[in-house]
């Protein structure tokens, strides 16, 4: 069966290539940005291309930075685990092998969770995730490289998968990150600055991105570019970009999966997340799940079997010894619905409002906003 997947606009951008251009922009060979003496890369956690334009007149600073060419695409799945390790290491999930928010360990019933599942589930930052991370390749280079973050993602598995060789410091505060960030690049030429803002992530998933509470934290964001700007020093370029975008899902849109349900007949586990299905088959019943799911669900969501997902390049290439990772079949939602697992115990994921995943342009664009050296 041919796929109908949605294609990337012609010439579009890869965020995979952000911090590959930055670096070669300290070194005066870049072809997306201008040379700069020293860069820093804000990541805003969930700030779609769409969210932003929609709240335009609440970000007014940014809002002014750029238009709509101004973005790139982030990768598949559109979740935060994948698309930061991408940026991080310049590779695409089938290259570096953190393909969905939890992604099964092959040879276990283990679906782990790729952001915050390394130590419980015995990962190995140093292998699992598969590509050197840029970070570490500069600062063995000589390059003072830094990573500008909140305290509990200190010394994390993932923080050593993406980020080792960096330096890190530590501020709960987003308006101290940026003035810690802005000092950095000034005190260090040549310096490389990673800095991350979860804040506004956060809050679309509890509340929604169409909520007052994201606003608000929209704002803040906003607040904290603007003092960022303010205090750099003139040869630090700035690129303002994000992992995803987000979708607001209602409860009334979720798809519940229970214990009778045909759709779990067969399946042996279930990763990703709700709006991107892994659907790990039991054995010999993969092309079953994958016939009942298309039956059922073809309206809603896209369903491919793994086969067909590495073929159309969702993933990029895959590495043969990533391809286990991925679910026999994946489910992606293409309208505003959400995919549960009834039969957990735990019904809090159900709360969550603002999701992504998927790959719909609004979870997939985000922006690509320039300051300083870079504007």
């Amino acid at each position: 069966m041919s796929l109908s997947l949605p294609a990337d606009p012609p010439r579009s951008r890869s965020l995979t290539g952000v911090l590959t251009q930055t670096i070669a922009s300290l070194n005066g060979e870049g072809d997306w940005f201008a040379p700069a003496r020293s860069a820093i890369v804000f990541v805003v956690d969930g700030l779609g291309a769409h969210n932003l334009a929609a709240r335009r007149g609440h970000a007014r600073f940014l809002g002014s930075l750029g238009g709509r060419r101004d973005v790139v695409r982030t990768v598949f799945p559109s979740t935060t685990a994948a698309a930061l390790s991408s940026l991080l290491t310049g590779a695409e999930p089938g290259g570096h092998g953190i393909v969905g928010y939890r992604a099964r360990i092959p040879g276990t019933d283990i679906a782990s969770n790729q952001l915050h599942g390394w130590e419980t589930d015995g990962l190995d930052p140093l292998t699992w995730q598969r590509r050197r991370p840029l970070m570490e390749s500069e600062a063995a280079a000589g390059r003072p490289c830094f990573v500008v973050s909140r305290p509990e993602y200190t010394g994390t598995g993932f923080t050593a998968a993406t980020l080792r060789g960096a330096e890190f410091l530590a501020s709960s505060d987003l308006e101290e990150r940026v003035r810690i960030a802005a000092d950095l690049a000034g005190r260090h030429p040549g310096a490389l600055i990673y800095l991350y803002a979860p804040d506004l992530d956060s809050a679309g998933h509890k509340h929604g991105w169409e909520s007052d509470p994201w606003t608000d934290a929209l704002e803040r964001v906003d607040g904290a570019a603007r003092i960022l700007d303010a205090a750099l020093d003139p040869g630090t370029g700035v690129l303002v970009t994000a992992d995803h975008g987000m979708v607001d899902v209602p409860a009334h849109k979720h798809v519940l999966l229970s214990e009778d349900d045909p759709r779990v007949d067969g399946v042996a586990l279930i990763g990703g997340e709700p709006r991107m299905l892994h659907l790990y088959a039991e054995p010999g019943r993969a092309d079953d799940v994958l016939d009942v799911w298309r039956d059922r669900e073809a309206a809603r969501a896209w369903v491919m079997s793994r086969d067909e997902a590495i073929a159309a390049g969702v993933f990029g290439a895959v590495d043969d010894e990533v391809c286990a990772r991925i679910g026999d079949v994946l489910v992606a939602a293409r309208g505003r619905f959400a995919y549960y697992d009834d039969r957990e115990r735990d019904k809090r994921p159900q709360r969550m409002v603002g999701q992504h995943g998927s790959l719909t342009d609004e979870e997939r664009t985000v922006p690509l906003l320039r300051l300083g050296a870079f504007a």
